[in-house]
């Protein structure tokens, strides 16, 4: 069910967040990037594998959810793919981005108050 434009839930509705969403959503803070950039960003920083069948799944469901845009091209990019498409951080998902991070940190203080970490 797509989220209604103009009222979106409290980001700690979406807490936690799927493993796979919180990768995707780090791995778009920095820049926008299409799906193949994005396994191999999140790969390389976290060296957790995405498949496509994931990534694409989860993908959807950040685009009805609000938390990511897509477009079909590269900004400023006259050679690329007109097939590809570009996925960008909205607002909201930088604030659920944010919101799951703070929850992480907590839990690793708590692992950290007991010995664990």
């Amino acid at each position: 069910m797509p989220m209604s434009r103009s009222t979106p839930p409290d980001v700690n509705s979406l807490r936690p967040l799927p493993p796979a969403v919180f990768h995707i959503l780090v791995s778009l803070a920095a820049r926008d990037a299409h799906g193949y950039a994005i396994m191999q960003e999140v790969a390389d920083r976290a060296g957790v594998r995405l498949g496509p069948g994931t990534l694409y799944t989860t993908i959807r469901r950040l685009l009805e959810q609000g938390l990511v845009a897509e477009r079909r091209s590269a900004l400023g990019d006259d050679n690329d793919d007109p097939r590809r498409r570009y996925y960008r951080l909205t607002a909201y998902g930088r604030a659920a981005a944010r919101a799951e991070a703070a929850r992480l940190s907590d839990l690793v203080r708590q692992a950290r108050t007991l010995g664990l970490a």
